[in-house]
């Protein structure tokens, strides 16, 4: 039966390559000059850390993040900023999240608009991702284009279509 799989997943590497743009940036702009600014992103707990000297400048920071995300086609729903915190002495620290995998209210959401499309397919939630089979890869090509026009809070993408 044809198959295939609704998942959030979020380059790693795109996101260092943005991190080290924005430090490229940082290092030639002149509001930044002398600044103790850093930006560091731990890969395993997948969080970006932002420290810097002033609320200014972290937000500075945070909207030229954005902008080297959106060039490198990392989606920015898949990121979560918090706010800007005291880091001890003069300095600010914000913590960047960055969210992969679809959650459970997501899912639901999901699935509860391919039942009321009317399509003739299954979804199931299986962790953090949906799999949606069906007797016609057309049906599926329809859930998929549901999927791609839906607003959800998180991107979605589709893997491992089988036939």
């Amino acid at each position: 039966m044809p198959s295939f799989d609704a998942v959030s997943k979020v380059d790693l590497q795109e996101v260092d390559n943005a991190v080290n743009n924005t430090l490229k940036e940082i290092a030639t702009r002149f509001d930044f000059r002398g600044s103790k600014t850093e930006v560091s992103l731990d890969k395993k707990s997948k969080v970006l850390v932002v420290t810097t000297e002033n609320e200014m400048r972290a937000k500075a920071v945070r909207d030229m993040l954005i902008g080297h995300f959106v060039k490198r086609k990392v989606d920015t729903k898949s990121v979560e900023f918090g706010e800007v915190k005291p880091a001890g002495g003069s300095l600010q620290r914000m913590e960047v999240k960055i969210k992969e995998g679809i959650d459970k209210d997501t899912a639901k959401k999901i699935v509860a608009m391919i039942k009321d499309s009317k399509i003739k397919v299954q979804a199931q939630i299986m962790d953090d991702m949906v799999r949606v089979t069906g007797k016609k890869i057309d049906d599926l090509q329809a859930v998929i284009a549901l999927l791609n026009a839906a607003d959800l809070p998180t991107p979605v993408q589709h893997v491992n279509l089988k036939s």
